[in-house]
């Protein structure tokens, strides 16, 4: 056997244990595809529930919204109206309210002045207020 025989049967062996080795290796890789695919197939199997279950929500949650929003439509027209009537209301009574009450304050002033006047009566004696009290 001559040197080169031995080269092209080392070759051979080291080629063997790296394809051996190299199919060890695709098989552990198979294997883990198919355990993968497993796992794949029972998350899809779970989460199926639970994304029917997530869009119903969202279905709901789209349904109050839109009723929220009904609402909120609705209470921004009555408040505008509200504050439309306040308006109308305070132009129209303002008026009227700010003359009686002054009236009913001037009317009392009187009132107090006349009482004053007929407890206290002057004497009138050509002098001021002033002078009196100092006399």
């Amino acid at each position: 056997m001559t040197a080169g025989d031995l080269a092209v049967i080392l070759a051979a062996v080291l080629c063997s244990i790296g394809f051996a080795a190299l199919i060890v290796v695709l098989l552990r890789v198979l294997d883990m595809l198919r355990a993968l695919r497993t796992e794949v197939a029972e998350l899809r199997h779970e989460t199926r529930p639970l994304l029917a279950d997530l869009r119903a929500s969202v279905d709901d949650a789209r349904d109050d919204l839109d009723r929220f929003d009904r609402v909120l439509g609705s209470a921004e027209a009555i408040s505008g109206a509200v504050s439309g009537t306040t308006r109308v209301a305070k132009a129209a009574f303002s008026t009227p309210v700010i003359k009686t009450i002054a009236l009913a304050t001037g009317t009392r002033r009187a009132a107090r002045r006349m009482r004053n006047a007929q407890q206290h009566p002057t004497i009138d004696s050509g002098r001021k207020p002033k002078e009196l009290k100092r006399a």
